[in-house]
């Protein structure tokens, strides 16, 4: 399996959590995570897609077009050397060279020559050279400006937009972290060169709202280079992570299954955080591992730093309950105030609900009431029939009228109010014969 070499993305990465021996040792060792991440039978989702790449690649190239003249606009405008010499080109050395060593060594000249000689120079994806746990990483920044005061300044392009002059801010940070890697780099240079500075500031390039304009905004990466350097600082060096290892251990994916690469792995202590997510191959199959051991470090690092000596959830619940752990220890009695704060919260919840389940029932019943006292109210006084015998009645009286009840042809109905006569015929019946 080809090695994978470290770019400042995994840099920035590895400063974030520089107590993962496991990513450090991978890394160091150029293993390809997210082929073993595939075949620990935990694949990261994430990634970039091939049309971003293209876009990328299609901005980079209208940034630099014509020998740099609109990113040496865009540097002039917004590093505040905008009306010194608006009009004045960069030179663009070239940086072709065999092997990374080569590409380095000449990066390095072509930063000493531009300084010497003054004016603008731009190089365009330079390789630096930093030590990393004891291992080289090869950075490739997009360009490097050089202005005429010796002053070296990163570059950074993307190609996610800039919208009313502000970006995304997650993107803007993961970009300010690398762009940081980059500083470090340029200064191990810049240390044994005459006249040389490496800006502080950075210039990050990206589209302009939804066209494909660029415009730039200067990032201060103060912050994150001191956070970088001091967290790389603290890594332990790879031929040290490697000598504990047992004899035969291997991350090879073509030569081992899914079982032993599991026990490689697991050989290598990590230190899993939710953060890893984002940011690591592995981190699936670490979150995985840590929820089976219960694990605190999968609740984030802010909680596993409160629990102090407390590593698991089963020991958090015994110390919370009283079952376990030493009542003098802070985090034990912190654990214990909030499960007792709990328990009343759940008491006073669990009370209102039930008056409030007493409230409905009697409003309910009151109800119920009402409406019968109003039903009973709408009968009117004396009224002997109940409504479904008015309702019979009065459909009899419409078989009257067709008649098929009494007065039709089977009867005579006496008219109220109307006396019949000896002999008469009932009213209604015209043309029958008189009695005999």
């Amino acid at each position: 399996m080809p090695a994978r070499p470290l770019d400042a993305r995994a840099l920035a990465a590895l400063a974030a959590n520089p107590g993962c021996r496991r990513r450090a040792l991978l890394d160091g060792a150029g293993v390809d995570k997210g082929a073993l991440a595939q075949a620990l039978g935990s694949p990261a989702p994430f990634g970039q897609s091939q049309f971003a790449f293209a876009r990328g690649n299609a901005f980079e190239a209208r940034v630099k077009a014509d020998g740099g003249q609109e990113l040496l606009r865009l540097v002039k405008e917004h590093l505040g050397t905008a009306g010194a010499a608006a009009d004045e080109s960069a030179r663009v050395p070239d940086l072709s060279a065999a092997g990374p060593e080569g590409r380095v060594a000449r990066t390095a000249l072509a930063l000493r020559e531009a300084t010497r000689d003054g004016g603008w120079t731009l190089l365009d994806h330079p390789l630096l050279a930093l030590d990393v746990a004891g291992s080289p990483a090869y950075l490739e920044p997009d360009a490097v400006v050089v202005g005429p005061q010796g002053r070296w300044t990163v570059v950074e392009i993307k190609s996610f937009p800039m919208l009313d002059g502000s970006a995304d801010a997650s993107k803007v940070g993961g970009a300010a972290r690398q762009s940081a890697v980059y500083v470090l780099a340029l200064e191990r240079i810049a240390e044994c060169t005459d006249g040389a500075s490496v800006g502080d500031r950075v210039l990050l390039v990206c589209p302009k709202d939804f066209s494909n304009l660029p415009t730039a905004s200067v990032v201060d990466v103060r912050k994150q280079r001191a956070v970088t350097s001091r967290q790389l600082a603290r890594l332990a060096r790879v031929e040290d992570i490697a000598a504990a290892l047992p004899e035969g251990t291997t991350f090879d994916v073509s030569a081992r299954d899914g079982e032993h690469l599991t026990a490689a792995v697991e050989s290598v202590p990590a230190a899993y955080a939710p953060d890893c997510l984002a940011a690591c191959e592995l981190a699936f199959h670490c979150r995985a591992r840590a929820r089976t051991l219960g694990a605190v470090e999968s609740l984030g690092r802010s909680v596993r730093g409160e629990l102090g000596g407390l590593t698991t959830v089963g020991e958090v619940l015994a110390a919370a309950h009283g079952e376990a752990g030493d009542a003098s220890d802070p985090a034990v009695a912190a654990l214990r105030r909030a499960a007792v704060l709990r328990t009343e919260a759940l008491q006073d919840m669990a009370g209102a609900l039930r008056a409030e389940a007493r409230a409905g029932t009697a409003a309910g019943a009151r109800a119920a009431a009402g409406a019968a006292e109003a039903g009973g109210a709408r009968e009117a006084p004396g009224e002997d029939v109940p409504r479904e015998a008015a309702g019979v009645e009065q459909a009899s009286g419409m078989g009257d009228r067709a008649g098929e009840g009494p007065g039709g042809r089977h009867g005579a109905r006496e008219a109220p109010g109307v006396e019949q006569e000896p002999g008469e015929a009932p009213p209604g019946a015209k043309g029958a014969a008189p009695c005999r």
